[in-house]
Order: C-alpha cells, then structure tokens, then sequence
C-alpha cells in the first residue's frame, strides 16, 4: 500500500524535479532532514512509485547564437543510380534534411552544428564518401523565416 506523501516528501519531489542532479546534502538543508533521512525518504519515494526514474532533457550549450547551420550541395558520381550517398548521409545526426533536386546539383543538405569545426568535419566525411564528385558549402548567415 502506496503512503500519503507528507509535506517534506512534496518538497523532495519539488527539489528533484527542477533538478534530478542535486544531493542528498544539498536536498537536506532545504528540508531541514539529515542526509541520510533524506536518502531514505527518496528511496521509498522511489520504491512506492513517487520517483519512476531520472531522464536528461537534451539541448543545445546555452549561449546566444544557437546551433550553427549550413547548406551543403552534393554532385553525385551517379547521379540516378547512386542511393549509397544518400543512406551515408540520412544517417548522420547533423543532417536534418536532404533533398534530393533536379538541376545542376543532386543534393541539398540542411546541416546544424554546435560549432564551424563540427560541420567541417561533417563536410569531410560527405566529401569523403565514393559516390560524392563535388560539393560546396554555403553557411546560413540569418533566417528570415
């Protein structure tokens, strides 16, 4: 039988949530608990079924400019018949789109990365691929939409 949460269980709950990394050191000066009182209430907070597990919510550094993107236009060898190129980069994590075109160029890639080196690097194992002959990359400067 789950137990009624008392007022200091809530406050538990409330610390963890805004943030699951904290201490039990830190968790007891904030309700007045000794350490080990408060590790003992979040076990049973966890075995009643209070607490179902710690997660991380992924983003991005915090800093004002944001994830860095790039255009990167792609000339396949084969240009029909060479899907190959087009599995490799699907599969790459910084890709975020890719759009296969009629015209001079066969693919358009939308890449974002943290930062210039990484989308470098991502270029290089683009380039790098068999069926790639030529590629150009063009970084976004702003977004009006």
């Amino acid at each position: 039988m789950k137990r009624v949460l008392d007022k200091v269980d809530e406050k538990i709950l409330e610390a963890l949530t805004r943030n699951a990394r904290l201490s039990h050191n830190d968790i007891a000066m904030k309700v007045n608990l000794s350490r080990n009182a408060v590790r003992l209430r979040i076990e049973r907070l966890e075995r009643d079924g209070y607490v179902r597990g710690y997660t991380i919510v992924k983003g991005m550094p915090s800093n004002d400019t944001g994830p860095i993107k790039a255009l990167i236009f792609v000339y396949r060898k084969e240009r029909m018949r060479d899907a190959e190129v087009v599995r490799c980069v699907v599969s790459m994590p910084e890709v975020i789109s890719c759009n296969v075109m009629s015209g001079d160029w066969d693919l358009v890639l939308t890449v974002e990365a943290i930062n210039a080196d990484r989308i470098h690097k991502v270029w290089a194992e683009i380039s790098a691929l068999p069926g790639v002959l030529n590629t150009v990359t063009s970084f976004v400067l702003s977004s009006a939409k």
